[in-house]
């Protein structure tokens, strides 16, 4: 592996017939967010590792192709993007109608929910009504943030806003707060590294996570999309949701359940093509 500057240079390859000219011939450049544990997070033996680093891998693998995976700050992927200098992002992004009007996206791979953290022992929440009363910790600035403050009158909560969300965690872990209110995938994480910590209640937002794209770029959408497809229904995407996250995915969840057509429906972009879903064997 070859550490350069700010950025990661991760090489693979495997024949397969889902190759795309467009895509393959010089290798994938792809770029996430290098500190978003556990989708991406520095690795002991240098470089990123986490969730989407492994999907960047397979998608790579399944194109028959090589990938160059940037680590970088997620305030410059989507313009840098833009500009030309990836060929799509492999960051988890909300897909957003705002979002969709600029960019196109693949099918989500992954459901964007909220979930409490809260310690191990103490009463399982099920709603947020179980927490009514309660103090609440939120990353400041994070949709958590936004969620818990407009719902803070309603069920009584205490919110207090952390510089980090590892910070807002360890609020739960010293008795500064009795809940920590954050994404799904991060409070999965927190979970698995610390057994002091359990989930609470999820709370689900209807939004997913997908791979954006340059507008102009729709055939090789397509063609993400299909590897998508094809990841969840081989079981490719519960494993890493297994690995990294130790949580089974539920049936009929997103990291499941191909989407007909390409791209997220009712949003722009979305391009109802019926196809069917060919994996490389």
């Amino acid at each position: 592996m070859v550490i350069r500057r700010s950025f990661f240079i991760l090489a693979l390859g495997c024949a397969t017939g889902l190759t795309s000219p467009a895509l393959a011939q010089d290798g994938l450049r792809v770029a996430l967010d290098g500190t978003f544990a556990p989708h991406a997070m520095p690795s002991l033996s240098g470089g990123v590792e986490g969730f989407n680093v492994d999907l960047a891998k397979l998608i790579a693998e399944r194109l028959g192709t090589t990938v160059q995976i940037d680590a970088a700050q997620f305030s410059g992927l989507i313009p840098a993007m833009q500009a030309g200098t990836y060929d799509f992002l492999v960051a988890p992004v909300t897909v957003t109608p705002e979002r969709a009007e600029n960019m196109i996206f693949t099918e989500g791979f992954m459901d964007t929910n909220f979930t409490f953290v809260q310690k191990a022992g103490t009463p399982p929440g099920e709603t947020i009504e179980d927490y009514r009363g309660q103090s609440i910790a939120v990353n400041k600035g994070s949709a958590y943030d936004t969620y818990a403050n407009e719902h803070a009158a309603e069920y009584d909560l205490t919110v207090t806003s952390y510089g980090t969300a590892t910070d807002a965690v360890e609020a739960v872990l010293t008795g500064r707060a009795d809940a920590s209110l954050t994404g799904s995938t991060v409070a999965a994480w927190a979970v698995k590294k610390n057994s002091r910590l359990e989930l609470g209640a999820e709370i689900a937002t209807g939004q997913v996570w997908g791979l954006p794209f340059r507008k102009d770029d729709v055939a090789n959408r397509n063609k993400v999309d299909a590897v998508l497809e094809c990841l969840k229904t081989d079981g490719s995407l519960a494993k890493l949701s297994e690995k990294w996250l130790g949580v089974t995915p539920a049936e009929g969840s997103t990291i499941l359940t191909p989407v007909a057509g390409y791209g997220v429906p009712g949003l722009p972009g979305y391009e109802d093509t019926a196809h069917e879903i060919a994996c490389p064997s």
